[in-house]
């Protein structure tokens, strides 16, 4: 049993539950923008979660491979293979089994889907052995991993179609831009968290060249605009669906006044709790999601 938990806490699989929800939203406003219904297909609803969960999966092995040095020496024992759960190998071993699977899987969706899959894992393999100390990159990269799924599963409903985003609902473009704005945001938040710990790894980050006061200014912008973008799809009929969706604006006000909240706090506040600014920004997001998982049954 130790095991099992082990190996779920290597791959981190409730992350990808996360991005195939994610999926599943975009593919639901974008097969009812195409074909009228959200009956997806059973075979596309199995492939694109198992696409999401075997590349998530085997990118979190490859990262706690190459940090485990830096882990143990900030002694992370909610990694298994800081606590010797798991060796090494197991997780190089994982990563070569999961990592071709997830792109076999995004294959057999169709084209597009697997283009988007590739380069993203090719993206997430590269900052995972190059990039993790460049902070400022690392930012808009898992704000990219936030923002991805969401095109991933509006183009996941085409058939066999390459490059066909002007098919897409541009609501899942406003969606994805959201994701990446609000996870921009709290990625900075991370860094001003771990400003202290990071000084001493030359760790390259917003906190180190402009300061925590101006980072938290920065990542509190990224919220507001995200905060403005999230009227869009209720503003504009170009949204269908979305478009004077009361049900949709009620949630989506709650999203933004818990954001917001957070905003105020990254501004006014001189030494903000990070930690639980970033917990209750997660929640945030998540009623993010739900509101457009609601316009899209609703509209």
């Amino acid at each position: 049993m130790s095991k099992l938990k082990a190996v779920w806490q290597l791959m981190r699989l409730e992350h990808g539950v996360m991005l195939f929800l994610a999926i599943v939203i975009g593919s639901l406003i974008s097969q009812k923008t195409l074909y009228g219904n959200i009956d997806l297909p059973l075979l596309n609803i199995v492939l694109t979660f198992f696409t999401a969960l075997f590349l998530e999966a085997s990118t979190f092995a490859l990262n706690d491979y190459y940090d485990l040095e830096i882990d143990r020496i900030n002694k992370r024992t909610d990694r298994p293979l800081v606590r010797g759960d798991l060796s090494p190998r197991s997780a190089l071993i994982i990563f070569y089994v999961l990592f071709p699977l997830g792109l076999v899987c995004s294959f057999f969706v169709n084209g597009t889907c697997f283009i988007i899959a590739l380069i993203t894992a090719l993206i997430s393999v590269f900052y995972d052995v190059k990039m993790k100390k460049i902070k400022l990159i690392g930012n808009f990269y898992i704000a990219y991993i936030m923002a991805i799924p969401f095109i991933f599963g509006g183009v996941s409903v085409l058939h066999n179609n390459f490059f066909s985003f002007e098919a897409i609902n541009p609501v899942i473009y406003v969606l994805a831009l959201v994701a990446f704005l609000a996870g921009t945001g709290r990625e900075i938040m991370k860094d001003i968290q771990d400003f202290e710990g990071d000084k001493g790894r030359g760790v390259l980050s917003f906190p180190k060249y402009i300061g925590t006061r101006a980072s938290a200014g920065v990542a509190a912008v990224f919220y507001l605009w995200a905060i403005a973008l999230s009227f869009l799809p209720f503003s504009f009929s170009v949204y269908n669906q979305f478009y004077t969706n009361m049900f949709y604006l009620g949630v989506v006000l709650v999203c933004d006044s818990m954001l917001l909240s957070i905003t105020i706090q990254l501004v006014m506040k001189r030494k903000p709790p990070m930690g639980f600014l970033r917990k209750f920004s997660l929640i945030a997001l998540f009623l993010g999601l739900l509101a457009f998982l609601v316009g899209v049954f609703t509209g």
